[in-house]
């Protein structure tokens, strides 16, 4: 069969091109921190804080779904609609606890800039 030789072919070029990308990466932080780029260029690898939110916002739905899963295999008597139940318990579960947690961050009191005071004449 074709495919049997395609799969491999496709497999190979995945790794190569995940190697590339991740020493082009490697490649361009150390010249961004050696000061060799644009301050432009900078703005590309920097994580604002939206985005790394978001990232523990789905870690934490899809640990509730894997534990979910992982309930659901572990015992033989749980039938289909009880593991999607289970899943939709448990990533709800996550987005409550993304939610206390993102809240009790919002809730810190920000870093408090130095107040200039203007010199009375």
């Amino acid at each position: 069969m074709m495919l049997e030789k395609v799969i491999p072919m496709v497999l190979f070029f995945t790794v190569g091109w995940i190697v590339k990308i991740v020493s082009d990466n490697k490649t361009r932080r150390l010249l961004i921190e050696k000061g060799l780029v644009n301050e432009n260029a900078r703005f590309v690898f920097d994580k604002p804080q939206s985005q790394i939110s978001a990232s523990m916002k789905w870690g934490f739905v899809l640990i509730g779904v894997g534990v979910a899963l992982l309930i659901s295999t572990m015992s033989y008597s749980i039938t289909e609609e009880a593991t999607f139940g289970l899943m939709f318990l448990f990533a709800g579960i996550g987005l409550l606890v993304f939610y206390f947690i993102a809240k009790s961050k919002s809730a810190e009191p920000a870093e408090k800039l130095p107040v200039e005071t203007a010199e009375k004449e």
